[in-house]
């Protein structure tokens, strides 16, 4: 999917190198600027492309995912908040499956910058009844840098859940996560464990005390992944494995080979927004062939 993107027919031309273009029945704003390519629906500030020129895509997209208003994107960076995992309905907050506004888009020779913003409205405060603004800043160029800023009095927890492009789960290795995790596979049993992680079969881990910088090491796509964090208290990495991947109607019963997901958040430790003081979460990406590293 993420090369059929930048095929699709625009349907307003923002700037030489921005256009709104329709996919599914989601408008998406797509970037062509000789830095990089990058695309990022409206419905939830979704970024689903970002790919740097000379680069093969760095995120990855589900086959079957489904385009349509209100419903949850499989793959890319979906933007979790106001809070993490099953901890209220829709799972992973509302934030991902409403429409968000373009706010302002200012682009160099380097790259573009587009920031979206959300405030709280009825459908939200139904959900959640806190008055808010978040602002999600794509910084989209060599480098991809992500930064949601929540404006408000309340706690959330969060994560930026970004799924990356891989060549074989079997042969891939993620450093830097740290020791001690909470393994939601057994039910949030506490585990530690030394060096890279592996995936031997599913994996749902919240790392509580991770480096700054998490690598993913893919010999198969000949490249490292390196994921920044910044603002965080945990960086959570996931793959769901044959059985759940086939028991999910969005993934193909095959994508967990192609993807893992390596997540900047908060959830051990909620963030706290309050007047005159937002909170912040953000992400760095960056690529580069192996032989460089």
């Amino acid at each position: 999917m993420n090369e059929n993107i930048f095929t699709l027919p625009v349907t307003q031309q923002i700037t030489p190198t921005l256009s709104e273009r329709q996919i599914g029945q989601l408008p998406a704003i797509v970037v062509d600027h000789p830095a990089c390519r990058a695309a990022i629906t409206l419905q939830g500030a979704h970024l689903l492309a970002w790919q740097p020129a000379g680069e093969q895509p760095v995120i990855w997209l589900s086959g079957n995912s489904a385009y349509e208003p209100g419903t949850a994107i499989r793959g890319g960076v979906p933007i979790c908040w106001p809070w993490f995992g099953p901890a209220g309905t829709p799972s992973h907050g509302f934030a991902r499956n409403i429409p968000w506004e373009l706010s302002s888009h200012t682009e160099n020779g380097e790259g573009v910058t587009l920031t979206f913003t959300l405030t709280d409205n009825p459908q939200t405060q139904a959900l959640w009844p806190h008055a808010f603004t978040l602002v999600a800043r794509f910084t989209l160029g060599v480098e991809c840098r992500i930064e949601l800023e929540s404006t408000g009095d309340f706690t959330t927890t969060a994560a930026l859940h970004s799924y990356f492009r891989i060549g074989d789960i079997d042969t891939v290795a993620v450093r830097g996560l740290g020791s001690r995790y909470i393994d939601k596979v057994l039910d949030g049993a506490e585990g530690e464990h030394q060096g890279e992680l592996v995936f031997t079969g599913r994996t749902d881990r919240v790392y509580t005390q991770p480096q700054a910088v998490s690598t993913i090491v893919d010999p198969g796509l000949n490249r490292e992944i390196e994921v920044e964090h910044h603002h965080h208290s945990d960086v959570i990495a996931w793959n769901p494995g044959v059985a759940l991947s086939t028991s999910m109607g969005d993934m193909t019963d095959d994508g967990y080979k192609t993807m893992v997901c390596v997540e900047t958040g908060c959830v051990s430790t909620p963030q706290v927004s309050k007047p005159g003081e937002p909170a912040r979460l953000a992400t760095t990406l960056r690529v580069r062939a192996l032989n460089q590293a």
